[in-house]
């Protein structure tokens, strides 16, 4: 379903910590400057002392930004709620929903998350932490809010391409910069016998088992 500029917004959501402050916030601020041009949304204006004027206290804050066609930003932030360090999560494929590795639209952190949103749908949270994707030639595409990594014996991590269909995770892009991740196309019997994650820059690295 295509949605009309005025309907579609873009988005990043970013973690504040008392202490050191927002967390990849040059990377979260170049994705979303990126797809603004692309899809010919005007550039905010100020976007950072926007962020910086929601946050404060000394608790850690979940902080969300939405921003429509005008550069005009909705921000909110609630407390943060960690993952816990020795968390496995279960995760599962769906399997009436699929990314078409075509769109590019998925390439955009936006309001337009229908296939997400029903990948997620297909399983319940007591059945499942997270739902991954697959794209139209069965490759692993992401999760339905976090990107995918397999670790390899040597400890490096594998990750789809974004030639998969994938959104450019922030986490995601920072792994491979500093060289401890390297694109690859992967199918879902690449996870067995490897070690897996899910993970976005909100909530780093999590292990997971695929069930």
């Amino acid at each position: 379903m295509k949605r009309k500029p005025a309907d579609l917004t873009l988005r990043e959501t970013l973690r504040w910590e008392p202490q050191t402050g927002f967390q990849r916030i040059d990377q979260h601020m170049r994705r979303l400057l990126r797809s603004a041009d692309a899809l010919g949304f005007r550039a905010p204006a100020n976007a950072v002392q926007a962020l910086e004027k929601t946050v404060g206290g000394e608790k850690p804050l979940c902080v969300r930004l939405v921003m429509n066609y005008k550069g005009e930003l909705d921000i909110e932030a609630a407390d943060f709620n960690p993952v816990q360090t020795n968390a496995v999560w279960r995760v599962r494929i769906a399997t009436k929903t699929t990314l078409d590795s075509t769109d590019t639209f998925y390439r955009h952190k936006s309001s337009r998350r229908e296939p997400y949103d029903a990948a997620r749908a297909e399983f319940s949270a007591e059945e499942a932490d997270e739902v991954l994707l697959l794209n139209e030639r069965g490759e692993l595409c992401e999760g339905s809010s976090t990107s995918i990594f397999v670790e390899m014996p040597d400890g490096q991590l594998l990750t789809p391409p974004l030639d998969s269909g994938i959104l450019p995770g922030v986490l995601r892009a920072d792994l491979i910069r500093e060289r401890k991740a390297r694109g690859q196309a992967l199918k879902p019997q690449d996870v067995t016998g490897r070690r897996l994650f899910v993970g976005n820059s909100l909530h780093g690295l999590i292990a997971a088992e695929l069930i």
